[in-house]
Parts: structure tokens; sequence; C-alpha cells
């Protein structure tokens, strides 16, 4: 069994197994593939059942009675994916680590992300056991093997890695930090080119701890988190490398669920991945590994497995799980706190907002003004300069645009661009010309008017702007349609829909800091409410208009440590509680809430990704998000959406939308990540 940090809280998922008896059960197992055909699920009951040092044990007992090697055995009876799972699971983890490394580097090509994958992760003591199994196993120097297999920074990266000399945890330099924010600042975002020998010696030999306070000040320092700059100074296998290490350093068991996710999603299995990660981590942090994948993909590991293999593979798989976490959005109570720092990390308030599009230098409203009206006159339209002046201009701009426009051909600039774009490409041009609170208030009314009502329209808007916006939103709308936003709502809503849109349209959100006491009192409300409390008191009516109060006039950052301390009270997460217990409109309206209070970008990255996937494009939340955002976030949003889904933005755009809607929609993107 790996060994565990004295005072350290065993996190694996398999145990050793208690009354162990090597022999008795190198006995069931020769039996059980002895005759015509094996009995595979004895075999994988048994094998997933004991810890490595057990499976060791009993390799020697089998070789002792019967004088075969195990191994052997199991390879000729068992095929495919389940033999690669058990076969694995009958090695030292050494041993495992060394073969999948063997397999990476062999033959025609090589799997980069293998490498990745095991030397971004291990420990020291991990590296130093797998060089020596390399050698033992294949009699061969395996930091020579990896110098003949790979090529520059990427190689120099493995090596520096392979070492195993990273520092210790145990003193950490308030200025060695300081030094090191300098360096890798003045390594990459202040020069010209990339010095990646700075970031290979400070990422490659530095403890974890330090490198977790390099992290929080280079944020601080340059406004970014340090991924970032990796992915805009480094590139290719030797970048991917250096997020892996950037991810393990922050937490081991959220790389390792993001890499089982991904192993999963879409189309086919990764089976090797996913092999080799539940063979690696069952010992180690498995537990850890599922909270985070649930709290992160809002599944349980166990049941995308169960969902994504079959057979005696998935069986194993299963086993080595270690059970299911069947009450969606419950924590093990030692992962709670791990689970609210993950919120915290990402949390809006301690990174800076960033738009894409900013005003234009050397602005010329004038000249601005004059090549739109050559761009509309005569036969035919200029989409191009069009496009190319819009999304090129800050909001204020294109208002001052307009004027002058006005002021110089007596036309009015909204009027003629209806009269020469149409489609997705004429409310994108004509939705970035609007100001904001313009803009919002007429997504609004459009989501009320006609048959029936957009009510994802309405949540999204109203949950996740400020107040000022909220209230110029309210001005916008009497100004534009002569009726209050509050008479709206009250007319084409109802129940206690209606009642939270109404209480966040009046943009009354408290806009102080967090107050302990209160954040107490109200997350014992959201457990009542939600019937997950020890003790509930109070009738339900009263409970339910005092969570609303707590969820639509809290402060955000009052509201972060009022999830905190209902994952204290609770050992559930708020998200997942509320997903559960509640339906319809009312759900959705407080899940918005809470997604834009963990991290409103992210909320803004999963609707981008959700109009784009699939069958067909909703072109119409597509071209509000990238209107409503490229001047506060959208390059926060960027970033979220490329770490969660694994591609760009500037991708996915390219890859479900055409023409110069297209055009238009990358310029607002403002580059590929």
């Amino acid at each position: 069994m790996a060994k565990i940090a004295q005072g350290a809280m065993y996190r694996g998922s398999v145990h050793d197994f208690p009354e162990f008896d090597a022999n008795q059960d190198a006995e069931a197992l020769y039996t059980a593939m002895k005759g015509f055909g094996s009995d595979k699920e004895s075999i994988l009951e048994l094998i997933t059942s004991r810890s490595n040092k057990q499976r060791q044990e009993i390799c020697q007992s089998y070789k002792s009675l019967y004088g075969k090697d195990l191994i052997e055995d199991l390879k000729y009876e068992l095929t495919g994916k389940f033999e690669r799972l058990i076969v694995n699971l009958m090695r030292p983890l050494a041993y495992c680590d060394a073969k999948e490394i063997k397999d990476a580097i062999s033959g025609i090509g090589t799997d980069e992300k293998c490498l990745i994958e095991i030397l971004a992760s291990r420990t020291n003591e991990q590296m130093h056991q797998l060089v020596a199994a390399y050698k033992d196993a294949y009699e061969r120097d395996l930091e020579s093997d990896i110098i003949g297999d790979t090529s520059g920074h990427f190689q120099k990266m493995l090596v520096v890695l392979l070492q195993g000399t990273r520092e210790n945890d145990d003193v950490v330099s308030e200025d060695l930090v300081q030094q090191d924010v300098q360096d890798l600042y003045e390594a990459g975002e202040l020069k010209w080119g990339t010095d990646e020998a700075q970031f290979i010696y400070i990422l490659g030999n530095r403890s974890k701890q330090h490198l977790r306070l390099v992290f929080d000040e280079y944020l601080k320092t340059t406004g970014k988190p340090i991924e970032a700059s990796i992915r805009g100074e480094l590139s290719g296998d030797f970048e991917k490398l250096m997020l892996a290490v950037v991810k393990c350093i922050r937490s081991t068991p959220e790389y390792f669920a993001e890499r089982l996710f991904k192993a999963m999603k879409g189309l086919g299995t990764r089976d090797n991945t996913l092999i080799r990660i539940m063979v690696s981590r069952s010992e180690l942090d498995m537990l850890d590994i599922r909270e985070i994948f649930r709290t992160k993909y809002e599944k349980s590991l166990y049941s995308m497995i169960k969902n994504d293999t079959s057979g005696e593979y998935k069986k194993a798989l299963l086993k080595l799980c270690g059970g299911d976490d069947d009450a969606a959005g419950q924590f093990f109570p030692e992962a709670a706190q791990v689970a609210y720092q993950m919120w915290e990390l990402s949390a809006v308030s301690r990174v800076e907002l960033k738009g894409t599009v900013c005003a234009a230098n050397d602005f010329n409203p004038d000249a601005d003004a004059k090549a739109l009206r050559k761009a509309m006159k005569g036969i035919g339209t200029d989409e191009a300069t069009i496009i190319d002046i819009v999304t090129h201009r800050s909001n204020a701009q294109r208002q001052q645009i307009r004027q002058t426009f006005k002021s110089h051909f007596g036309r009015d600039l909204m009027a003629d661009l209806k009269s020469e774009i149409s489609g997705d490409l004429a409310r994108l041009i004509l939705g970035l010309m609007m100001p904001p609170a313009h803009y919002d208030a007429k997504q609004l009314k459009k989501a009320m008017e006609g048959a029936g009502t957009d009510e994802k329209t309405l949540i999204e808007i109203l949950a996740t702007r400020t107040n000022a916006e909220i209230r110029a939103i309210n001005e916008a709308y009497k100004e534009d349609y002569h009726k209050s936003l509050e008479d709206a709502l009250s007319s084409d809503t109802s129940g206690h829909f209606r009642r939270i849109l109404i209480s966040l349209a009046t943009g009354n959100r408290e806009e102080g800091g967090e107050n302990r006491d209160q954040a107490q009192e109200d997350a014992q409300v959201a457990a009542e409410i939600l019937e997950i409390a020890d003790t509930p008191s109070g009738d339900k009516t009263s409970l339910e208009t005092r969570f609303m109060t707590v969820l639509c006039t809290r402060s955000y950052p009052h509201l972060r440590r009022v999830f905190q301390e209902f994952i204290k009270k609770t050992n559930y997460d708020i998200e997942h509680v509320i997903k559960k217990e509640m339906s319809g409109d009312v759900k959705d309206a407080f899940v918005a809430i809470v997604q834009s209070v963990k991290n409103k970008p992210l909320f803004f990255a999963d609707k981008l990704y959700k109009s784009m996937k699939g069958a067909g494009t909703d072109e119409k939340t597509l071209t509000r998000v990238m209107v409503s955002r490229s001047e506060i976030d959208l390059l926060n949003i960027r970033r979220e959406f490329i770490e969660k889904y694994d591609k760009s933005l500037h991708q996915a755009i390219e890859g479900d939308t055409s023409g110069d809607f297209m055009k238009a929609l990358l310029a607002l993107c403002g580059g590929e990540d």
C-alpha cells in the first residue's frame, strides 16, 4: 500500500483486505483460470479487493505453489481492456508507470500526453522508484530514452522533473516568492520572446507550497493567472507540460479529475488514460478525485464510468472507484473545504476582469462615420468595413459615431444599418451599436413579448447584472417602452419566479463584505428550505421568503461565505441541492444566481458552450453574451472556456458559425488562446 505521511488521512479507495491469506488467494485465482474458460468475476472481485502490497504477495505465493508466473497466466486467460486493467493492478506502481512510459516512447511516434501525466504528477519518491523500476525492467536508462525520443524545451523540462529533486515544503521565503514572481514576469510578459529556462527552473524545482504562493502573488502583480501567461508565452507539448505541472501544484486530485472527465466525455473512451489513472490513484487520492469530479462536473465519477464502459471491465473500474456518491452534491466532510477553496481560487473578486474590446486609439468619429456611410452607399454593402469599425470601437465611441453620422448626413445610422445588413450579422452589429442598458432592456422586452416567455433570457440578464447595470436597465426600459420593467415582469410571469425576478430587478443587492454571523444564519435558512437541516424551524412560506431575500439581496462576498457555511453545516453544495430539491424556473433562477456568485465568467462560458454544442446553434444567446460581455469580462470568459472545455472560444466559434457573422464574432472574441 502507498506510504502515508504521518498524521495524514488515507484517501485511497482500495484498502488492505482484512484476514488476508496470500496462499488462499493464489489458490482461488488458479482455480478461476483452470479448465475451459475462466471465472472473470472471481478474478476481478479478488484482485480489486486487495491492496497492491497484498497483490505482490499473491504473485509470490502463486509462483511458489504452482511454479508459474501469475501475470503471464492472467495475460493468457484475459483479453482486451479488462486484461490491461487487471495486469496493471498486479504490477507495483513504479513498474506500472515504467511500463506506461516504455509504451509511450516505443515504436513510431510518442504518446506525449502519457509522459506529461506521469512526470508532472509524481512525487520525488515516486520518481526515484520509477527510474529504478525502469532500469530493472528494461535494463535501460529512463533519462537517456526520454532524451532520445523528445526534443527542445519539452525534453529539458521532462529531464528536470525526472530528477525528483523538487524542494520540500518546510520553509517558504517571502523574499524568494517575490523574486520568482518577478523572474517569471520578466521571462515572459516583459520580454521580447520568452526565457523558457526561467520557467523550467522555477516550476521544475520549487516546492509546491512555495509555488502556490508564487501563483497567488503573480496574479496580484500581473492581473492574470500564471496559466494565462504560459498559454501566451509557450506553445506545443512544452506548453501542455507546464500547464499540467501548474495544475498538479495547485491540486493533483483536481488534475486527475479533469483527466478522467476528458477520457470519457464525447464519442469514444480513452481507455489507456482511464486505466492508468484508476490504477495509479486507487491507493493514493481516489476519494479526493471523486469529490472534486462531482463538484466540478455535477455527476459522480462512478456514474460516468458506469455509462461509458461495459462488462467485466466496467465492474472492475467501479470497484476501484470505491462507490457511487449517489446523493448529488454531498461532500465527504474532510473534502468540504477543498471544494470551497476551488471556488475561492477562481472567484471573480480575486481576478481583474477584462473585456476584449476597448477604446480605439486615435479615435476619429468623423472618419468612422464617413467610412460607414461609404460602406453602405450604392449597390452592395461593404460588410468588412462595417465589422472592422463596429467591433474595434468601445460602446462610448460607437455612440459618438451615431451622433456624428446624424450631424453629417442627417440620417439615422441604426436605420441605415438595418436596411443594409440582415440576419445574425444584423442582430450582432445593431446590438453593439446600442448603449448596454438599452440593449439589455430590448432583450428583456423581446423575452416577454408575443406568445410564451423566454425565461432563460430573463434569468441570464437579471441574475448577472450589477446594481448600477440593473438601475440603468430600468431607466432604459421606461424610456424606450413607456412602462416600468417591474410592471412588465409582473404581467408576464407568476408565482415565486415572478417574486425572484422583481427582487433582482430592483437593483438593491448589498455591496459590502461578508458578515460571518449573518452568513451562518443565512446558511441555516438555506438548509431548512432545502430540507436538509437537522432541526428545521419556522413555517415554509416565511422560509421561502427569507431564502429568496438571501440569494437576491446579499452581496457576492457575503454569499460566498454563506455557501461555505452551508457546506460546513450540511456537507452539501448548495447548487447541487437546489438542482435536486427544486424545479422549473425557480430552480433555474436560483442556480444562475449561485453560479454567478461562484464565478460569473464561468457561468457565461457555460452559456456560450451550450449555445454552440450539438445540432444547430443558438445564435441569439451567442450574440447576447458576446455583445454584453465584450467590454466587461470576455477575456476572463475565454480563459474559463478553454480551461473547462479543452478548446478555445475562438475555435468553437470558427467551427459553429460562418460568413460575416463568424468574422464579427471572432473580432469580438479578440484572439485565439
